[in-house]
């Protein structure tokens, strides 16, 4: 038998409320591309490989995206901005899906992902520095440079 953890994975960052309206909980596709930035060949592509659980649908076929899918999607976009391969988000999901047996091997996988960001973070940091040296340079060339043409 298998136990249930009272804390859930939802699946998502954290949500965004404020950019959708008041007490709706269901969205065309139009919809979401405007909440989202996606177009609506992302959307439908995150479907098929299989990084989007299973989307409901209108009696007349069109998908009907939920806030959980629109929180999904937030997380998804964050995981891109991570640099996470494609491959991994959709083995995440899967996880996801598969239940809470999983919570190790998705523990492990945002572990090694955040170990690749913080270093990416680092190598961000140690070019910033090179630019701000560079940039002060300039700026006290500039200076000096004026400070001579004034004479």
């Amino acid at each position: 038998m298998e136990t249930t953890d009272t804390r859930t994975d939802s699946c998502a960052g954290l949500p965004h409320a404020e950019r959708r309206p008041d007490g709706q909980d269901q969205y065309t596709i139009s919809e979401v591309v405007a909440f989202t930035g996606l177009t609506a060949h992302t959307l439908r592509w995150y479907e098929r490989i299989g990084l989007m659980p299973h989307i409901d649908r209108s009696h007349t076929g069109q998908r009907r995206y939920s806030n959980r899918d629109l929180d999904w999607l937030d997380l998804v976009g964050k995981l891109r901005l991570t640099g996470m391969p494609v491959a991994d988000m959709v083995r995440y999901a899967e996880m996801v899906r598969e239940g809470d047996h999983t919570y190790a091997d998705r523990f492990e996988l945002l572990e090694a992902t955040r170990r690749d960001v913080r270093s990416r973070i680092a190598e961000l940091q140690d070019t910033l520095a090179v630019l701000d040296r560079k940039i002060n340079f300039y700026a006290d060339a500039g200076r000096a440079l004026a400070s001579e043409r004034s004479r």
